[in-house]
């Protein structure tokens, strides 16, 4: 018997199922009984309320229940309403990782476009479109350094261009990059408030493109810079990072904070870090993005970190510790995608590669590749143990 949530991600528990007498007739269909957002249907199948009003009942279904039937129809009742209850003690998140653990979603992969260099974007679509990738993320300052200065008619032509080759604008990343007079945890208000005025407008160009997240790395442009505690610093990007929400929000954009190992910044260098920055911006457009290379550098294993931060995680980069693609150095994905398919995880996978030997399109090749290889182990090992 499976049952199926009506709608959204929580589930709500269940008013209790009491019957309004097996010998009265539901307004509609006799067979059916009240039941919280929903009304069973016989059978245990979720039924919109709404589309009752136009149901005629047949002859056949007009017939009083059996002494069996009813018999029958109280024992599956206490079954879901125990259902329901379970769900509400354990949280919305039980029930998700439950219909998860049953059906578990495929990933969805997609690759960083400066892995390619020079190439020009349309090529890199088309590849990538032909490898089996299903996106691209883009780093801006392969467009322009300067997003405000990339014309209506060039974003329209690159999202064609996508979607002639079959892939997605999953968005953008190395948001600051290469740009000039930007800093999330500047002392100085005007830096910030343009650095504010820039993140909108970057939101504005993803947007455009048709994406739907944009990756804070940034490591120079966010370090902490010398003078400035850390909880300045703190106070500083959480300013900087809420007064960019309202365009985000408006544009249906979400920035993913990508903590970062303390070699490359002093600011945001754990998952931690990252969820306590994302809380104090305090806006459902302001989420957590976890990366492979950066996680290594952590004391708790990546699969840990995954399941304690999956309630925030919205994006993930997929690289080796080498900084080549997956599979193409020592770390093993098979617990890694696990622990993504345990938090329900329905955000993209990025390949995210610094070392491109033996090459861009072998990289490309070899880390879709092994992804796919790790996600059918998975899915062979889910049918087993089912």
């Amino acid at each position: 018997m499976r049952l199926q949530l009506l709608e959204g991600n929580a589930m709500e528990a269940p008013t209790p199922l009491i019957p309004l007498g097996f010998n009265t007739p539901h307004p509609h269909n006799p067979l059916l009984r009240p039941w919280s957002c929903g009304t069973l249907h016989s059978r245990f199948s979720a039924v919109n309320c709404n589309k009752l009003s136009s149901y005629k009942p047949s002859s056949k279904e007009q017939r009083p229940m059996s002494s069996q039937s009813r018999r029958t129809f109280i024992k599956r009742g206490i079954a879901v309403a125990g259902f329901g209850a379970g769900c509400a003690v354990a949280g919305p998140g039980a029930a998700r990782r439950l219909f998860a653990a049953e059906e578990p979603s495929p990933l969805r992969y997609s690759m960083c476009n400066e892995t390619f260099a020079d190439w020009p974007q349309e090529k890199i679509f088309k590849f990538l479109g032909k490898c089996g990738y299903g996106g691209v993320e883009i780093a801006p300052f392969t467009i322009n350094t300067d997003v405000t200065k990339v014309s209506a008619k060039r974003r329209a032509v690159l999202r064609k261009q996508a979607e002639d080759a079959g892939i997605e604008v999953v968005g953008l990343h190395w948001l600051l990059a290469k740009t000039e007079g930007l800093h999330l945890t500047s002392p100085d208000r005007k830096v910030r408030r343009k650095t504010a005025e820039y993140i909108g407008s970057l939101a504005d160009f993803c947007a455009d493109l048709g994406g739907t997240v944009m990756v804070f790395g940034s490591p120079k442009q966010r370090d902490i810079l010398p003078g400035v505690s850390r909880e300045d610093g703190m106070e500083y990007a959480t300013e900087v990072l809420r007064n960019a929400m309202p365009v985000l929000s408006k544009r249906k954009v979400v920035l993913a904070l990508e903590p970062l190992a303390a070699k490359e910044t002093n600011f945001m260098t754990t998952a931690a870090e990252g969820v306590e920055l994302a809380k104090a911006v305090d806006s459902p457009n302001c989420k957590l993005l976890l990366d492979c290379k950066a996680m290594i550098t952590e004391p708790t294993p990546i699969p840990q970190l995954i399941r304690k931060y999956g309630d925030w995680l919205v994006h993930f980069h997929a690289n080796d510790p080498n900084l080549r693609g997956p599979g193409m150095g020592e770390l093993d994905f098979l617990p890694i995608f696990r622990a993504l398919r345990d938090v329900n995880f329905k955000g993209w996978v990025s390949v995210e590669n610094f070392n491109s030997t033996p090459g861009p399109e072998q990289t490309a090749r070899a880390s879709l590749r092994y992804m796919r290889r790790i996600e059918a182990k998975l899915a062979g090992g889910s049918r087993k143990s089912g």
